[in-house]
């Protein structure tokens, strides 16, 4: 199966996927694209605007993966740095980055492949339909099961403890905010159970929210 996984980071929903599949991944940053492919030597890397490539590309691919960037959706920002008390700055109010709906919209409508979006959990109402499962939101045209992953332990973490929690070492790799990195990697375990999702529907049907 041909795969696109974008904005692939250090490929945390990529590192129980295995080598069977051809898999090209789209991250901005060049540092962490390095270590992308460090980690991942047989997949395609390939270093630019995920959302840009995308549009161009789509029509290319069995499969396709999204986590666009969520801290401008995220609760967390929301609830905990601007709407509750507390000592120190409150973050400003900032727009929610719109591309994450382009590319749904998107991926809907012009799409006949499979496809996954995943977000964060926002302060707000989606404004399109979605699961919301695995600590994540999910738009997707197959059905995404639930399923327990344990404590994500991103509030608390440390780096060592969220590159165990993430099954990625990176600690031999000069970069900075390593913290950051490990939290916006999602999951192996989760990469690995919507990547069954998708290969175990049957056939895609544009849904977004499953009961």
């Amino acid at each position: 199966m041909k795969i696109l996984n974008l904005y692939a980071g250090i490929g945390g929903n990529r590192k129980l996927w295995g080598d069977e599949h051809e898999i090209t991944a789209v991250e901005y940053d060049e540092e962490i694209a390095a270590i992308y492919k460090d980690l991942y030597p047989n997949d395609k890397v390939i270093v630019g605007d995920a959302h840009e490539y995308l549009l161009n590309n789509f029509e290319n691919f069995d499969f396709i993966w999204a986590s666009p960037p969520c801290q401008t959706h995220s609760q967390i920002r929301f609830n905990i740095g601007y709407k509750a008390d507390r000592i120190y700055d409150k973050v400003k109010p900032i727009y929610p980055a719109m591309e994450l709906y382009q590319e749904i919209i998107l991926l809907q409508t012009h799409y006949d492949g499979l496809y996954v979006v995943e977000n964060t959990i926002p302060y707000y109402q989606p404004l399109i339909p979605c699961t919301t499962a695995l600590g994540h939101v999910w738009w997707s045209n197959f059905k995404i099961i639930d399923a327990n992953i344990g404590n994500r332990n991103h509030r608390g973490g440390t780096v060592d403890t969220l590159q165990e929690r993430k099954l990625i070492d990176i600690n031999k790799y000069k970069i900075s905010n390593k913290r950051q990195i490990l939290r916006n990697c999602v999951e192996p375990e989760v990469g690995l159970h919507i990547l069954n999702c998708a290969i175990g529907s049957q056939m895609p049907m544009n849904i977004g929210l499953f009961e």
